[in-house]
């Protein structure tokens, strides 16, 4: 009984990377869906504003943030190439964060921490044992 209230699995346990796979899929996918397919190609109006969030080249990086969210999403979803698809999207919801929504309030920025803060979940944890990337690693 102890073990069921205060103990956590562990990383090699079945039941834990099944608790991964459902945040891992539903984040990858609403990332990419939702929030990304909006800035593939990028609109005037984002380009300009990456543009006064003071980087260099705006265009680059608008296109780098669009592919971030699509092609990470899209990668985090299927656990494919996780963890640099999850250290690609951390970059970009911190940029949102902290840059992009920096003067608004917490509730312009939640959702971009809280993207983030799964980004940072599986650039820690890796995809867990349902993913391609475990696949890969068997063969």
């Amino acid at each position: 009984m102890r073990a069921l209230l205060f103990g956590g699995l562990k990383g090699n346990s079945w039941l834990f990377d099944l608790g991964l796979l459902p945040i891992r899929v539903f984040a990858g996918l609403a990332l990419a869906i939702a929030h990304g397919l909006q800035k593939v190609p990028p609109s005037p109006q984002f380009v300009e504003s990456v543009g006064a969030l003071g980087f260099p080249m705006p265009i680059v990086f608008a296109i780098a943030a669009a592919c971030s969210e699509v092609g990470g999403g899209f990668l985090l979803a299927l656990g494919l190439f996780t963890r640099p698809a999850a250290f690609f999207i951390l970059c970009t919801m911190m940029v949102a964060g902290f840059l992009q929504h920096a003067g608004e309030p917490f509730t312009n920025k939640e959702r971009a921490f809280l993207f983030g803060g799964i980004a940072f979940l599986f650039l820690c944890l890796g995809a867990g044992r349902y993913s391609a990337d475990a696949r890969i690693v068997r063969r």
